[in-house]
């Protein structure tokens, strides 16, 4: 068992890259499992691959994100150079596009955790340039980690001149392989590919060979996504297909821009609809405007009694001379229900007093729920309501229609 640095025990191999190899360890001194990365052999006498791995882990190390795998050290063991970064268990995103297309909503999930990991990097000026599913790293239940940030460009950074191409072909931006200086889209563009990837099972451009992979990548003439994976959601297609434009004034401006339109997918159109009909829930509240019918059945009334008054006053004429005692109505004792509309209440009924018995005259409430009768000492039994708002013995328009009298004042 090779022990690094008299720290950190080496067990096996995880991974490999284009430089280093990432080995399985374990922290003697704080009893954790770690990821130790190394220069192959032959590298670690080169200055210039030397001082960009010293740049990946201080550039990793500058950013405490949840989705950027933790840097936990930097040494150098006998000439050859090391990083420590944490363990995780799991696959990379590679290991399981390789197994076939991935579920939309888990690759959702996965460019999002990318992308806010960029976002991250980005606002402390650092471009990651090597975005692919095997940087990727994926851990139970729903961890999302980005990691190697080995050719990663921070704003001191002086690795590359004009016309060096750095990262994999396959998800290098159209304006990198022209040899324009790396941007912010040009990682976003990388996203892209790993969404498309990830749901289709293959890449955009599935070319073996460089020069016809570089060409196809500059025209940008890829299957469709939709047509590949009909079911995938238009919102999800068209955010990918929108960071794989060649044009990077069409992709996304930032990592956070993008992350939001995966975040918060585009409503559909608006459709007018009728506003349907409230259901009844209790009583329907009056409508005010037909209260006018109640007032002109009202005033018809009041004629009628003072066209029977005119008419009592010629057969009694004597009457006139003193003025009548009015006489008190009785109304029955009983609760009044709650009025539905703000009324004025009735005047009372007054009647003369002659020789014989006059007809009690009624006047037409203005109120609309069910009243009790006028004349008597009962309440009786037609007042009540009938469960639908109309009480019985109505005529339709709110007044209650009395019954024929017998001459005495009480009906029959």
């Amino acid at each position: 068992m090779q022990i690094l640095g008299g720290r950190y025990e080496l067990t096996g191999v995880l991974g490999c890259g284009g430089m280093a190899e990432v080995l399985d360890g374990w922290d003697t001194r704080l009893n954790r499992p770690v990821a130790v990365k190394t220069l192959y052999p032959g590298l670690n006498s080169q200055a210039d691959v030397r001082e960009r791995f010293t740049t990946e882990a201080r550039a990793a190390a500058a950013l405490n994100h949840p989705n950027i795998v933790a840097v936990y050290d930097l040494g150098d063991d006998g000439g050859a150079p090391f990083i420590v970064m944490e363990r995780l268990p799991g696959d990379t995103l590679g290991d399981q596009i390789a197994m076939g297309p991935l579920p939309q909503a888990r690759v959702a999930n996965v460019l999002r955790s990318v992308l806010a990991a960029l976002a991250e990097a980005h606002r402390a000026g650092v471009l990651h340039r090597d975005i692919k599913p095997g940087n990727i790293l994926l851990a139970p239940p729903d961890d999302v980690k980005v990691a190697d940030f080995g050719i990663a460009k921070t704003p001191g950074s002086v690795h590359t001149t004009a016309g060096q191409i750095v990262g994999t072909l396959a998800y290098l931006s159209p304006d990198r392989i022209h040899g324009r200086p790396a941007s912010v889209t040009d990682d976003l563009y990388a996203v892209g590919v790993v969404g498309y990837e990830a749901l289709t099972g293959c890449k955009p451009f599935p070319h073996e060979d460089i020069v016809p992979l570089a060409h196809a990548i500059i025209e940008g003439a890829h299957p469709p996504l939709a047509q590949l994976r009909p079911d995938v959601d238009p919102w999800l297609a068209e955010v990918i297909e929108r960071a794989l434009s060649p044009d990077p004034l069409r992709r996304f401006p930032t990592a956070a821009a993008m992350w939001a339109a995966l975040a918060a997918p585009a409503p559909a159109p608006s459709v007018r609809t009728a506003v349907p009909a409230l259901a009844a829930s209790g009583p329907v509240p009056p409508v005010l405007r037909p209260r006018r019918a109640t007032k002109v059945a009202g005033a018809a009334t009041l004629f009628a009694a003072m066209v029977l008054g005119a008419a009592l006053f010629a057969v009694n004429p004597t009457s006139a001379s003193r003025p009548p005692t009015p006489e008190a109505v009785t109304i029955p004792n009983t609760p009044a229900p709650a009025p539905r509309s703000i009324a004025a209440e009735p005047p009372p009924v007054v009647e003369p007093v002659p020789a014989e018995p006059a007809p009690v005259v009624e006047q037409a409430a203005q109120k609309e729920p069910p009243r009790t009768a006028v004349g008597t000492g009962d309440a009786p039994e037609a007042g009540k309501g009938n469960g639908n708002g109309k009480p019985k013995g109505n005529n339709g328009n709110g007044n209650r229609k009395p019954k024929e009298g017998n001459g005495n004042g009480r009906p029959r």
